[in-house]
């Protein structure tokens, strides 16, 4: 089997049930924004060897694989008829006893940190922003054409996952948390005001 097949030299790409669009049509791009999102996942956890990050490390995994069943369900136009959406409903509800259980390892939240610390941590932030842009760039589409709405709530808990993976790998690391120095108090008991 050959990788290339010439089949997008003129400025398409095939999606899910066979129709065509522009490289630069919305869909393209939110599914696209997935993969940048899942690539930065997995640069994330090549930076988790440390054995005490392996619960982390194993979660991102599994995240990897749940972001390729979004793209999935994003790159599947009304046209595809066959197709059955893979994210539901249970998928986004599986993540919020994870932010309860990863939330609580890091410092109570009262301003703006930044997105730096551990080399794990900081790949985890950077991951929440790419999913972040991803979620834009899908309600973008939902704008325009349908999209499954459990894959748009999965990509906003997502990054929220992400961003206290981030906070719990800077705490086992015991790399203190940097304060954005004009923020004001937006937390209130880890919540926001």
């Amino acid at each position: 089997m050959r990788l290339y097949t010439r089949g997008g030299d003129r400025g398409t790409t095939a999606l899910i049930g066979g129709e065509r669009r522009h490289k630069g049509n919305q869909r393209v791009e939110a599914y696209g924004s997935v993969d940048e999102a899942c690539a930065a996942l997995g640069l994330a956890a090549s930076l988790m060897q440390d054995e005490r990050l392996r619960d982390l490390r194993d979660l991102a995994f599994r995240l990897q694989q749940r972001l390729w069943d979004v793209g999935a369900d994003l790159a599947a136009p009304p046209s595809a008829t066959e197709y059955s959406p893979k994210v539901e409903d249970a998928c986004v509800d599986e993540l919020e006893p994870l932010i309860d259980r990863y939330q609580e390892e890091g410092p109570p939240l009262t301003q703006f940190v930044l997105r730096q610390g551990s080399p794990a941590a900081a790949a985890l932030h950077l991951a929440c922003t790419v999913v972040r842009r991803a979620e834009r760039e899908a309600w973008r589409l939902a704008a325009e054409e349908p999209v499954p709405a459990a894959a748009l709530r999965f990509l906003n808990r997502l990054s929220d996952l992400l961003f206290v993976m981030a906070r719990a790998a800077n705490a086992r690391a015991g790399v203190d948390e940097i304060a954005y120095e004009h923020s004001p108090v937006v937390f209130r008991d880890g919540h926001e005001a």
